[in-house]
């Protein structure tokens, strides 16, 4: 007899025991064959419940699919006079393999990636590094009609291009909203890897606002999604159908997936392709700060009970911060009503505002709360470039258990010390200036937020510390400022 139901297989306790012979050693086994069942039935419905609640991908990728692309680039034509001549039916075999058409030869076929449609008159986005250096673009469809795209342009910060090809009334994926995506929700993907057209795998959130080295200004969407070469610039999707995030980038050490990948979120994404549109260019608000993480000991130093937001290390000159109240040793808590849990979160925030507007600024500053209105300016197109590292001499001890000199004028230079501070030639491993990560090579800018110039100074600001346990310390050293906490043995 066919079963229709999970639970139709389930037999009640009652009828197991009804089922169950009565007299002795038969009766136990019956009744351990009943018990085995009963579990093997709740473990089977169990199961099926747990199914019952995983999602259903099948609509939304139905919805979808046909507004993603494939991408191709070609460098250009390619001169192959030198190659050996072949029999035509090895070469057409050739072909096959690599996927090339008649049309095609001649040409360096460079990359490949995705990409999806926004617009039904043809604008589609996809990952910089996608068509970088690219001679021709080549979008194709899923019904397989292809375009050679124009680059309206890119963003190589934020990873980001833009394309229009020549169609008219072409399948649009809708936008959503990635600030509402929470950790652990399910979200999918639909690409291209290793030329696997329209290939869709799924995932959940592993976490949000996530940054990368080098790439300060994207709050990366992190996920366990497979993602693999082909699969950049094609769209992540949320259970609503709805693109939340461009997928861009995963952690490898093979370059093919390790469960880590990376998407930018569509809000930015969005935002920088209005302004490629508009302008062919994108402008980022910049605030003129070098920040660092705070950490536990940090944060006492400073008077705070939990490790949150962004210290100020260093304020560039000619910057707005320079032209507004904000101070070295601030701890920049919140940026717009938007609180800052790590220093990572703050520059993203600041790239969203507009050049030449103000923001509102909430810092730390000796154990209080300050707001700080600043003129956000326009990001520069260039890094600073860092100095170089710096010899150093012995010169007398001091309870620090370190030795210092004053800073000679080669020395400022090359560490962009404008006046004060003094050089660390010798630092004891087994004392307070060691444990805080003092080194020698380090310019001793402040203790405590006060500033010192000598070793009269130095001296000065330790006996003004009292009983105090933490202090902070802002030094200078060839990879910048860099605030410690130093920490005294109790007396």
């Amino acid at each position: 007899m066919a079963v229709s139901t999970a639970a139709s297989v389930l037999p009640s306790e009652s009828s197991v025991l009804a089922l169950a012979p009565v007299s002795g050693a038969s009766s136990g086994m019956a009744r351990l064959c009943a018990g085995l069942v009963l579990l093997a039935g709740l473990a089977f419905a169990t199961e099926s419940r747990a199914l019952e609640g995983l999602p259903d991908f099948t609509d939304l990728v139905q919805r979808n699919h046909e507004a993603v692309v494939n991408i191709s680039t070609r460098a250009g034509a390619v001169d192959r006079s030198d190659e050996p001549e072949l029999d035509e039916s090895v070469e057409d075999l050739i072909r096959r393999y690599r996927g090339e058409s008649q049309q095609e030869r001649g040409f360096d076929t460079r990359a490949q990636g995705s990409g999806f449609i926004i617009s039904s008159d043809g604008y589609v986005l996809t990952n910089n590094h996608v068509v970088e250096g690219a001679g021709e673009v080549v979008v194709r469809l899923h019904d397989r009609r292809q375009y050679v795209a124009e680059v309206v342009g890119t963003d190589p910060r934020s990873d980001m291009a833009v394309l229009k090809i020549d169609g008219e009334q072409l399948p649009v994926v809708t936008i959503g909203d990635s600030n509402q995506l929470e950790v652990g929700e399910w979200v999918l993907a639909i690409g291209s890897p290793f030329g696997f057209d329209f290939s869709v795998t799924a995932g959940i959130v592993s976490a949000t606002g996530r940054a990368l080295p080098n790439e300060s200004y994207v709050p990366f969407i992190q996920t366990d999604v497979a993602i693999n070469p082909g699969n950049s610039g094609g769209p992540l999707f949320n259970l609503d159908g709805d693109v939340i995030g461009i997928n861009s980038q995963i952690y490898s050490r093979t370059g093919s997936f390790m469960g880590l990948s990376f998407a930018i979120p569509i809000e930015m994404a969005m935002d920088v392709a209005a302004q490629i549109q508009e302008s062919g260019t994108v402008r980022r608000g910049w605030l003129g700060v070098i920040i660092q993480e705070v950490t536990m000991d940090l944060a006492e130093s400073f008077g705070m009970r939990s490790a949150h937001g962004a210290l100020v290390a260093n304020i560039l000159d000619n910057s707005p911060a320079s032209d507004s109240d904000l101070r070295v040793g601030d701890v920049i808590t919140h940026f717009e009503g938007r609180k800052i849990e790590r220093s990572s979160g703050l520059p993203p925030l600041v790239g969203r505002v507009p050049v030449n507007s103000d923001a509102s600024v909430t810092v730390v500053r000796e154990g209080e709360e300050i707001e700080v209105i600043v003129n956000i300016g326009e990001l520069p197109g260039s890094d600073p470039v860092r100095p170089a590292s710096l010899p150093a001499r012995p010169s007398d001890s001091n309870q620090l258990a370190l030795s210092i000199e004053p800073v000679d004028e080669p020395t400022r230079e090359r560490l962009g010390v404008d006046r004060g501070g003094v050089m660390v030639s010798e630092v004891d491993e087994d004392g307070p200036a060691a444990r805080a990560g003092i080194v020698a090579g380090d310019v001793i800018l402040t203790i405590d937020n006060t500033s010192v110039d000598s070793q009269s100074d130095l001296d000065g600001v330790l006996e003004s510390i009292g009983d105090r346990a933490s202090v902070p310390v802002l030094v200078q050293r060839e990879t910048g400022p860099e605030w410690l906490a130093l920490k005294f043995d109790d007396n």
